[in-house]
């Protein structure tokens, strides 16, 4: 098994770009394209309630406490959505689970548009953050599925921007409705409304999408599976990924035959707890303390209501220009050093926002300076760490477990989210902007120590050549001999 490991490898991709036929290119594009929605979602329904929340308090008199719920309830849903998700994915096809969360997403947002008191408000947002958690785990993993070698990581980043660009639509549409119709109740139920036009796209759209060729091969469906690669890749390629993915099952079903299904084996367990660490540090930097509560910490900085709405929409197109940024980064260097230096931006971007809400009064100048240092954070993480982040999620993980273990991950990583969602007004409130800042940055230096020893590098091989090292490293290979 070492030599089978070995040649696995050393193989080079059989297909570069340039040569990659043209019909493979376009049916790329359209799944991306679809698929994406569902990240387009993501962002969208994360990123409203920054703006929409300062109307949703004047309209229903939310307290810090409810605040905070309103906020995290999506985050809580998100929880059960990404390990619910996984399972149903696992079992039923990432097609099919997308499609799921389609309905999902139309009937959140309708629920949230016309509910009529907090509580209803906080359920329908539990109800839209299991679509949100499951989009976060299905769109990534069926793209890194379908995609070849070369594109991998570049096609599975454009989901994170339509994330941001989502986030940006949010920012925009906030600003708009607000500067304009800010004085009419209720206007904040116009800014969640608009979610629901991509949602029925989603669905639509995926109808037409074929299933992901590797799950097929999973549940002994190989024909299929050979259908599809045969529509997304050149003849040779289509056999030599069909090869490696066969080839992978048969080791994958000899090693649960010595050692039983799931995490048994020591090196399936090692990479496990590795991703299940890249899902919490992404989410103790803080990011979406900023994309949830940005117009709030411009507010009580010294920017008026509307000033910040606008001044947010910055964040907003920095994220997307950031995320073009990384898309490219993405094809040049590896997963490894792009994970390093973006922590060490944001790490230093947290310092500077604490530093500046601590020695400067409350002012346009305080809230301008903290502006800049929000926009430096979200240039790191969207260019570096998100882009990363969500492939390595997508590819680290053997396919015997892919659908389970970024479930898992998923909901870790949503729980440390729905934790910061639902602490970070109560935590402000308590203890000040600068203090919390500062927590986030301290964790920063802690994930930067976690990340340096723990991260392999991934760029360049396809999904069954970082199983197989992850094999190698852990003493795996006995298992498939």
């Amino acid at each position: 098994m070492q030599e089978v490991c070995e040649t696995l490898t050393s193989v080079e991709p059989t297909q570069s770009a340039a040569t990659q036929p043209a019909h493979a290119r376009r049916s790329m594009r359209f799944i991306a394209m679809i698929a994406t929605l569902g990240g387009l979602l993501f962002g969208y329904d994360t990123g409203v309630i920054n703006g929409a929340l300062a109307y949703m308090t004047q309209d229903l008199g939310l307290t810090p406490l409810t605040e905070g719920l309103v906020t995290s309830s999506l985050l809580l849903g998100a929880v059960i959505g990404s390990v619910v998700s996984g399972l149903v994915a696992d079992r039923y096809g990432r097609r099919m689970s997308i499609m799921i969360l389609a309905v999902l997403f139309l009937g959140g947002a309708l629920s949230c548009t016309f509910a009529p008191t907090v509580f209803m408000l906080i359920a329908a947002r539990f109800v839209l953050g299991i679509a949100v958690g499951g989009a976060s785990i299905c769109v990534p993993t069926y793209l890194a599925e379908l995609a070849p070698v070369h594109r991998r990581g570049q096609i599975i980043t454009q989901n994170e921007l339509m994330i941001v660009s989502g986030q940006m639509i949010a920012f925009i549409v906030n600003a708009t409705i607000g500067s304009l119709w800010g004085s009419e109740h209720g206007v904040w139920r116009w800014m969640l409304a608009v979610a629901t036009l991509p949602a029925i796209g989603l669905w639509f759209g995926m109808l037409v999408m074929p299933e992901s060729p590797r799950w097929l091969a999973s549940k002994g469906k190989l024909h299929a599976a050979w259908k599809v690669l045969q529509q997304v890749r050149d003849t040779q390629a289509a056999q030599h990924e069909f090869d490696s993915i066969r080839n992978a099952e048969h080791r994958n079903a000899y090693a649960a035959r010595r050692t039983g299904p799931g995490l048994s084996a020591a090196w399936v367990r090692h990479v496990f707890w590795v991703g299940i660490g890249i899902a919490i540090v992404m989410q103790a930097t803080g990011v979406n303390s900023i994309m949830f509560y940005g117009t709030q910490i411009l507010t009580n900085s010294g920017f008026g209501r509307e000033t910040a709405l606008i001044g947010n929409v910055a964040n907003g197109v920095i994220s997307v220009v950031a995320t073009l940024v990384g898309i490219q980064v993405l094809g040049k260097i590896g997963r490894r050093p792009m994970f390093l230096i973006g922590l060490c931006g944001t790490t230093l971007s947290l310092l500077m926002i604490g530093l500046f809400s601590q020695l400067l009064p409350v002012s346009f100048l305080r809230a301008g300076l903290i502006l800049v240092a929000m926009a430096c954070f979200l240039g790191f993480m969207q260019a570096l760490i998100a882009p990363v982040c969500w492939v390595l999620l997508a590819e680290l993980f053997p396919l015997h477990i892919r659908g389970f273990a970024v479930g898992v991950a998923g909901c870790v990583l949503w729980m440390v989210n729905f934790v910061l969602g639902l602490s970070f007004p109560s935590l402000v409130a308590y203890v000040g902007i600068s203090s919390t800042f500062f927590v986030f940055s301290a964790v920063g230096v802690i994930s930067i120590a976690f990340i340096w020893r723990n991260l392999p590098e991934t760029r360049g091989r396809s999904l069954e050549e970082i199983e197989a090292h992850f094999r190698s490293l852990c003493g795996g290979t006995e298992h498939a001999r």
